[in-house]
């Protein structure tokens, strides 16, 4: 039998390692709840033994489906410690998409919550594989009732012990956690990641940022998307604070928080940028102990980063690029940000990429094709879906490897600094040549007056595509579509500019705060 600290190391060992070096700091700050890193291990100790007498075992899947809550938080950490497989899914999701990935991963267990009941009551009841049902929140009975293998949150926290985790099993290539994708293009495709994947992203992140133990991270960000999970993860491994938010809905009750907590990290995307902007009374709040700024996706337009500069001066700000298939890819350095203001940067420690053409073959600088990457950080495969996994991971240059094939257009400078292009499935052929969204939707974002701005492909019987924006303006702002136009034509090939402008209020988003470009037609 392993030993609980001198095996290979595993990913809940951040939360183990902490709790001893760091036991009475607050490692949790949510929802007015303070907790320490010894109540968290204690707490997830007693939910891990919970679930390991309900018959989870070694391999098995865990869903949590709920908030960002201290719940979710002694969730996650608990199912690594029975040895099972984590995956965090979003409160948003729907009874029909639950259904699906209850189907797809089939779970020993599920951890929910009571005001979600309407969503997976049925779900669950037809359900075969869950052995055991654990519901946090005040829940009568009656209702408590019609979940099979139920049990209240308290209860399954005080009727096992914990004062420690159950054995440890697992070593570092079993898996962690499986993260589904949005589905946007089909069904949700579970990417499995292994203790070793997840143990280096984090290693990576964290020498990158340069965290100390001594961080304040604000997360608004959901768990069940890996960028929000990973400042959960990172938080621990460093022995740092987690402020934890369920969104950025209320901005100023959050700066609030942000003051009191003496906030240091800020992950974000654009929509959170965008509100931080337009908020009047942004100047009323001390922000100054921010030291680093966080972006992921594609590069940050070049507003955005005036904006962050001019909001937090002292703080560095990192562009960063990556997938849920390897996490993080590359990083912009905070010193290269004037120098190359559109690179999403060169690649994470301990990581490998190249652009290849579309016969697999490396291409010269400044070429566009798909980026591969290669590195421990690359995930196992898609679960229960062979052919979509061998779509992804190929064989590498080594003999006996594989690599991941991005499915992104990027390019990459002499310097080997990356920019990313489009997404393959998003690039717009127009008049016989390739649009990237993404170029057209930088030079829209820089027009005076935009705030968001969205391009797709529609189809035209002369071009085949023709190209069509999408602009939100910002508050007060007039624009016209023969405007947008104009500024286009004066920065863009005559073949990128687009054929349609459509102006609204607002762009939809996914779960995570992204542009939802599904939702555009």
């Amino acid at each position: 039998m392993l030993s609980s600290y001198n095996a290979t190391p595993l990913l809940q060992d951040h939360l183990l390692n902490s709790a001893r070096e760091h036991g009475q700091k607050i490692a949790l700050v949510c929802m007015k709840q303070r907790v320490s890193y010894a109540e968290l291990d204690a707490r997830s100790n007693a939910l891990a033994n919970t679930l390991i007498a309900a018959g989870v075992e070694r391999g098995d899947r865990v869903i949590v489906f709920a908030d960002n809550t201290v719940e979710t938080v002694v969730s996650f950490w608990a199912v690594l410690k029975a040895n099972a497989v984590v995956s965090v899914v979003n409160p948003l999701t729907k009874s029909d998409k639950l259904a699906y990935l209850l189907q797809d991963c089939q779970p020993t267990a599920l951890i929910t919550d009571q005001h979600l009941y309407s969503v997976f009551a049925t779900p669950v009841q037809q359900c075969a594989y869950l052995k055991k049902v654990i519901v946090s929140g005040t829940i009568d009975d009656d209702r408590l009732g019609t979940i099979p293998h139920a049990q209240r949150w308290d209860n399954a926290l005080a009727t096992s012990d914990g004062t420690a985790p159950p054995k440890r099993k697992c070593i570092d290539i079993d898996l962690a956690a499986i993260i589904y994708t949005s589905g946007s293009t089909g069904d949700p495709k579970g990417v499995m990641l292994t203790h070793r994947n997840m143990l280096t992203a984090c290693e990576s992140l964290t020498t990158y940022l340069e965290l100390r133990d001594d961080e304040v991270i604000l997360c608004a960000l959901p768990l069940a998307f890996d960028y929000g999970l990973y400042q959960m993860i990172m938080a621990f491994r460093a022995g740092a604070r987690l402020v934890l938010e369920r969104s950025f809905t209320f901005p100023a009750q959050i700066l609030n928080t942000m003051v009191e907590e003496g906030v240091t990290g800020l992950p974000g995307v654009p929509t959170i940028f965008s509100i931080l902007a337009e908020f009047k009374s942004l100047r009323d709040y001390d922000l100054s102990r921010i030291r680093y700024v966080t972006n992921t996706a594609a590069a940050l337009p070049l507003k955005h980063i005036l904006i962050l500069r001019d909001l937090f001066p002292g703080a560095r700000i990192y562009s960063m690029y990556g997938l849920t298939e390897c996490k993080r890819c590359t990083y912009l350095p905070p010193k290269d940000i004037d120098r190359k203001p559109l690179s999403v940067g060169i690649a994470i420690p301990n990581t490998e990429m190249w652009i290849v053409d579309d016969d697999g073959n490396k291409v010269p600088p400044d070429t566009v094709g798909q980026l591969v990457i290669r590195g421990a950080t690359v995930m196992r495969g898609y679960w229960g879906k062979p052919e979509a996994t061998a779509k992804k991971l190929k064989p590498g240059p080594l003999p006996g490897e594989f690599v991941l094939y991005t499915g992104d257009y990027c390019k990459m400078d002499e310097e080997g600094y990356l920019y990313f292009v489009a997404r393959m499935d998003d690039v717009i052929k127009s008049r016989g040549e390739k649009v990237a969204p993404k170029e057209v939707e930088h030079v829209l974002m820089n027009i005076p007056g935009v705030r968001e701005a969205a391009v797709i492909g529609v189809p035209d019987d002369i071009l085949g595509q023709a190209v069509k924006a999408f602009v939100t303006p910002e508050d007060g702002v007039t624009l016209t579509e023969k405007q947008i136009q104009r500024e286009c034509q004066a920065r863009l090939e005559n073949f990128m500019v687009p054929k349609y402008v459509a102006i609204v209020a607002n762009l939809p988003k996914t779960d995570t705060g992204k542009i939802k470009k599904t939702g555009l037609s």
